[in-house]
């Protein structure tokens, strides 16, 4: 009999050792994951990098740190890690015995005789035996979720510091714009002043004077616009930070300063850096953990109970002292009559444990677009910067040279010097917006490489 009960007994464990299945990550392709064209390190990337050594300025440095302390979807994130913890903490005391005490007590007479006092003092317990991983199954599951949670406060923090940044950035755009359209709109005040003069002597007539008076406008517009953006802009920085809409205190556009090369690192570094990547994969941990509880449904719950209690009596008859009462049971619950339920149920599980693999290996794949995007928007920036640095250099030397003309009285006007004023403004403000795309950029791949959760 013992032999049986022991072979039995390692049937199982054998059948348990089947269920069980710790999670291991898949097989992913991460080769050419960055495009082709993109230079690879060993190692190195701006990933790495804090936040306060990619973003210098002290303006920013200061507050991205309020935004770290008091936004909003970044304390709702660490709520949720928080929750999940809680979530891991109960999974792990369901390997503990479960307890209850019930007390009871009586009173009774029979035909007016003296009232009989009893009483029973009763303490049970409860323990499962995880033989064939269902407890382990769901502690596992518990714990990626708690990783996904804190994968999803990375990316929520890794948000906030892109998007107070993207927003301080926004703002320096704005100001330069501002600035640029002031001058431009003084320029065609000069331009209209020239026009009137010039159809007062019958050089010009109205129709000049009208389109130069509607440029100017133009301008005017615009600037007005601009005010109004960035109003808005300081507004909803004022939300990311989570604090009252209120003036921006910032520096200029042209003060910043960043590297002139940009490390990607290679691909499978995304796996450890990108907390959407973490937040995919342990959702494929979660689902892979969901299969083995469904699998365990299949087999017998074994338990193991007993109970103690103080009582002062034993059948009808009281009995004083009292005594103790000791018993010990096991238990075993087979499914029967559920079995085509959990056949569903574990079809269900694998089908949602396929569909986690798939979105795992798209998320690897959106990683890998959003670092060429990025990388090829900052190439594409400094690149354009440098054009738009040699027109504004020929423009300059265009300023001067009909500047000249006109005091030489050899032929230049002064609608051609106010004509090459405006083209290089022009050329100053395309150059604004390639300086801001070169920086966006900067931040898009620092985002997507994965910087900025720690």
């Amino acid at each position: 009999m013992r032999r049986i009960l022991t072979l039995f007994g390692a049937a199982l464990l054998m059948a348990g050792c089947s269920v069980y299945r710790p999670y291991v990550r898949p097989a992913v392709q991460a080769d050419g994951l960055y495009g082709p064209g993109v230079a690879q390190g060993d190692t190195d990337s701006i990933a790495t990098l804090h936040w306060s050594e990619l973003f210098t300025d002290p303006d920013l440095q200061a507050l991205i740190r309020i935004g770290l302390e008091n936004n909003t979807d970044l304390a709702v994130a660490r709520l949720r890690a928080e929750q999940a913890e809680a979530t891991l903490m109960a999974s792990r005391l369901a390997y503990l015995p479960s307890a209850t005490l019930s007390p009871q007590g009586q009173l009774s007479s029979f035909d007016g005789s003296k009232p009989a006092k009893t009483y029973n003092i009763g303490a049970s317990a409860e323990w499962e035996l995880d033989i064939f991983g269902r407890l382990t199954n769901s502690k596992r599951r518990a714990k990626a979720a708690l990783l996904q949670s804190d994968a999803y406060r990375q990316a929520v923090q890794t948000q906030v510091v892109s998007a107070i940044a993207n927003a301080y950035y926004n703002l320096l755009l704005m100001d330069t714009q501002l600035d640029i359209n002031r001058r431009t709109a003084a320029v065609w005040e000069d331009n209209l002043r020239t026009y009137e003069a010039r159809m007062r002597v019958g050089e010009a007539n109205g129709a000049a004077v009208a389109q130069a008076r509607a440029s100017k406008l133009a301008v005017d517009a615009a600037i007005l616009t601009l005010r109004k953006q960035v109003r808005a802009q300081e507004n909803a920085l004022s939300t990311l930070i989570g604090q009252m809409p209120q003036a921006i205190r910032r520096g200029t556009l042209a003060a910043q300063h960043f590297p002139d090369s940009l490390l990607v690192g290679v691909p499978l570094q995304l796996l450890a850096r990108r907390p959407d990547i973490k937040q995919a994969e342990m959702a494929l941990a979660q689902a892979h953990y969901a299969t083995g509880e469904a699998r365990s449904a299949f087999y017998p719950r074994i338990t193991l109970s007993g109970r103690a209690g103080w009582t002062n009596t034993d059948g009808s008859a009281i009995i004083n002292p009292g005594n103790w009462l000791l018993s010990a049971l096991a238990g075993l619950t087979q499914p029967l009559f559920n079995r085509g339920q959990n056949i569903a149920n574990l079809r269900i599980a694998k089908s949602q444990r396929q569909e986690a693999l798939l979105q795992f290996r798209q998320s690897l794949l959106k990683a890998g677009a959003e670092v060429n995007d990025a990388l090829s928007q900052w190439q594409t920036a400094r690149a354009r910067i440098g054009v738009t640095g040699e027109q504004i250099a020929s423009l300059e030397e265009a300023v001067k040279s009909t500047a000249s003309l006109m005091e030489s009285s050899t032929g230049a006007s002064y609608i051609e010097v106010l004509t090459a004023r405006r083209d290089l403004l022009a050329a100053e403000l395309a150059q604004v917006q390639d300086r801001f795309d070169e920086i966006q950029g900067v931040i898009s791949l620092y985002h997507a490489l994965g910087g900025g959760g720690e």
